[in-house]
């Protein structure tokens, strides 16, 4: 089913978000992960791909076996770097035959230590340019957005960014997915800006269970979202269980004050890890 129809049917969408194992030897966590979060029923769930699209036949792979393994609703990541006009028409030939409907549409990771950055790009410099080409060729398909409560790192300012979305928007894109962000008040304000903006698409907020502060710090680091310094300093030099317990805790009362703040939906980027979504889900009793 289309993202863009359940937004409008259901008071909140929960969704999770996977990415491609780069190792065959690590295909079964992503099974045990799927297998034991497809019991909350998601809405939909995602498919990444790897910076400067490296990962982009394993994400088609997986994107088909999550449907017909697994029956969800699936939605496919695609990227500016490393597709060509060609290869985004192929990708949505397949997707069409196996009816997979959602697409989320992204300039993509420009990856670490890349000198030419221009080379990167064949067909497609901007995310906008992308959701042009999807929706001219196949107007069916629910086409969602990346937004970025703090601004995108590579934006001057947040109002840069609030423009470049627009250019999106105005292409076709039909919703936006948050960027992770572990303070809610950036993303109340990111709320205030697009509706100031008249952008009125309804906006995912993606969230992070924190499982090892040091990996989201350097995560974080690279996409200039920002972690609380309370946050640190309570999961600092903790062992792991006690560094999961604290950042289930954090994640929970941040959905809670989400949901209580009527949000359109919540998608969890889950690592391919399921235990703490697992933990956030049952104390926020969603299934």
């Amino acid at each position: 089913m289309k993202i863009n129809e359940i937004l409008k049917k259901k008071n909140l969408v929960v969704s999770f978000e996977y990415f491609p194992p780069k190792k065959p030897e690590n295909e079964h966590i992503l099974f045990e992960s799927i297998e034991q979060l497809s019991k909350y029923n998601p809405d939909f769930v995602s498919v990444t791909y790897g910076a400067g699209g490296s990962t982009q036949d394993k994400t088609l792979e997986w994107t088909k076996k999550i449907k017909n393994i697994y029956k969800q609703n699936v939605m496919m990541h695609l990227t500016c770097i490393g597709s060509t006009k060609n290869s985004i028409i192929n990708i949505l030939e397949e997707l069409k035959a196996e009816g997979i409907e959602n697409i989320l549409a992204l300039r993509g990771d420009i990856p670490e230590g890349t000198e030419d950055v221009d080379s990167l790009f064949t067909d497609f410099r901007y995310a906008s340019d992308l959701v042009k080409l999807i929706k001219h060729y196949e107007r069916r398909f629910s086409v969602g957005v990346a937004g970025y409560p703090e601004g995108h790192i590579e934006c001057s300012c947040i109002k840069e960014d609030i423009e470049n979305l627009k250019k999106k928007v105005d292409e076709g894109a039909e919703f936006i997915m948050t960027q992770l962000f572990f303070d809610n008040s950036y993303f109340y304000d990111y709320l205030e800006r697009l509706e100031k903006n008249n952008i009125n698409l309804p906006v995912i907020a993606g969230i992070m269970p924190i499982i090892n502060i040091k990996q989201v710090i350097k995560f974080t680091d690279m996409c200039g979202a920002t972690v609380p310094e309370h946050l640190k300093k309570k999961m600092m030099d903790k062992e792991p269980e006690d560094m999961l317990r604290i950042g289930v805790d954090f994640a929970t009362e941040q959905c809670r004050d989400l949901i209580e703040n009527g949000v359109t939906g919540i998608h969890f980027y889950t690592l391919n890890r399921a235990r703490a979504t697992i933990n956030i889900l049952d104390n926020l009793r969603i299934n």
